[in-house]
């Protein structure tokens, strides 16, 4: 799961960024909105909206905007109708690309993931061609200068965690996603706060392809991940631990 880890750890420190700038708040908004709208505004009963409402808060996000994202959802107050897209593509190298997308404007969305792709020598592939390399899973990151890693792994393995691992500075939790509530609030009320908290799609096994072509992929998959529509982006592209990024 090197891949996966060292792809989280660059998009919490993106997510960080993110947060700072506002991108962060949307993308949570609409997938709260979202959750209410499929599944109601009871938290208690929608584990979808129970689950968004737990990172939007793991974000800082205020909770007069996490009820207004409830309303909108339920139909309380005006919003947006947005619809779900799972675009499947391959990178440069051949590397696997699942790119989950919340948009109120599916040719515009479309057009856009296409552009990007082919600007980063990438393309689109048919339903199924790569999300079969994946598994659904909760992936909580820790700050390991804050947090002493025994006490992390105790914990999070007491409460049902899959795996702990230590990467580029943060200790990644990876949980079921029926587990990812528990562990998660597990972990909050033992004091060990989060820099993330997702259910997302992890890569069974990872892709190992030459530097250039590492560089290549990891652009087009930052382009992706920057886009206001996409919500998540998933890749098995293995990224070594001494790779240098660009800044």
């Amino acid at each position: 799961m090197s891949g996966h880890s060292k792809w989280a750890t660059i998009r919490h420190k993106k997510g960080a960024e993110d947060a700072k700038r506002g991108r962060l708040f949307t993308k949570l908004i609409k997938e709260i909105t979202v959750a209410a709208r499929t599944g109601g505004g009871d938290e208690n009963a929608n584990p979808r909206l129970r689950t968004a409402i737990l990172k939007a808060k793991s974000a800082n996000m205020p909770k007069d905007n996490i009820e207004r994202a409830i309303k909108k959802g339920t139909g309380e107050l005006e919003g947006v109708d947005y619809t779900e897209l799972t675009y499947e593509a391959y990178g440069p190298g051949g590397v696997a690309i699942l790119i989950q997308c919340l948009t109120d404007n599916k040719n515009r969305t479309a057009a856009d993931i296409r552009n990007i792709l082919t600007k980063g020598n990438g393309n689109l592939g048919e339903t199924g061609c790569v999300s079969y390399l994946f598994q659904r899973k909760g992936v909580i990151a820790v700050d390991g200068e804050r947090y002493d890693e025994d006490t992390v792994i105790d914990v999070a393995l007491e409460a049902g965690a899959d795996d702990v691992t230590n990467d580029g500075g943060y200790i990644e939790v990876v949980t079921e996603p029926e587990s990812f509530e528990k562990v998660l609030t597990s972990l909050t009320d033992a004091g060990i706060e989060n820099t993330s908290a997702e259910v997302t799609m992890v890569p069974d096994a990872s892709v190992a392809l030459d530097d250039g072509t590492t560089r290549k992929a990891l652009n087009l998959i930052e382009n992706l991940d920057e886009h206001d529509d996409v919500q998540n982006v998933s890749t098995n592209l293995d990224i070594p631990d001494d790779f240098e990024l660009e800044t």
